[in-house]
């Protein structure tokens, strides 16, 4: 059975939100055609004391989504060419997110977002069929030791924060 995730999924722990990703489908909808793929790499950013996250200086025009209401799409541009996806969690005004790093045969947060077309135009907008970008549960179990845990990627400034293990991986069964 396949239920689309809505805000009081988002509504929670970000590093909760960032475990239970792991094995639900990213859906996007590009020229009438519909593309899932199971998302298999995660990472949470979680307020304002978080020095890897964006919201440690305080509200941006860049990253005002993360202040907005679960389930809202948070995307950034970064190093001048490529496009992030973000997902908010918990509470309005309280800046946090999981950023999509994998999904499908898909590694690479900007590599995802390349291959399904998205870019500034969904800041800001909820999650949904209505934007073209959403997310399914499609009954995928995934095991708590399925899931490696590990610091996040690509944030060498951020301290202490940079060694948080808030990077969540499905693991793959080697054939």
């Amino acid at each position: 059975m396949t239920k689309v995730l809505g805000p009081t999924f988002f509504d929670r722990s970000t590093l909760t939100v960032a475990k239970e990703l792991l094995g639900k489908f990213l859906v996007r909808k590009i020229n009438g055609k519909t593309v899932a793929l199971m998302i298999t790499e995660t990472e949470g950013y979680h307020g304002f004391k978080d020095l890897g996250s964006h919201a440690r200086r305080g509200k941006t025009a860049r990253n005002a989504p993360m202040f907005m209401k679960a389930g809202t799409i948070y995307v950034y541009f970064t190093y001048g060419m490529h496009w992030m996806l973000n997902l908010v969690t918990e509470k309005e005004e309280y800046p946090a997110a999981v950023l999509i790093r994998a999904a499908g045969d898909i590694v690479g947060p900007a590599r995802l977002t390349k291959a399904l077309k998205i870019d500034k135009a969904f800041a800001g907008k909820p999650l949904g069929k209505k934007t073209g970008l959403w997310i399914e549960d499609r009954g995928v179990h995934v095991k708590p030791s399925d899931i490696l845990k590990t610091p996040r990627i690509g944030i060498p400034y951020a301290g202490t924060y940079k060694d948080k293990p808030w990077r969540f991986v499905l693991k793959v069964e080697e054939k």
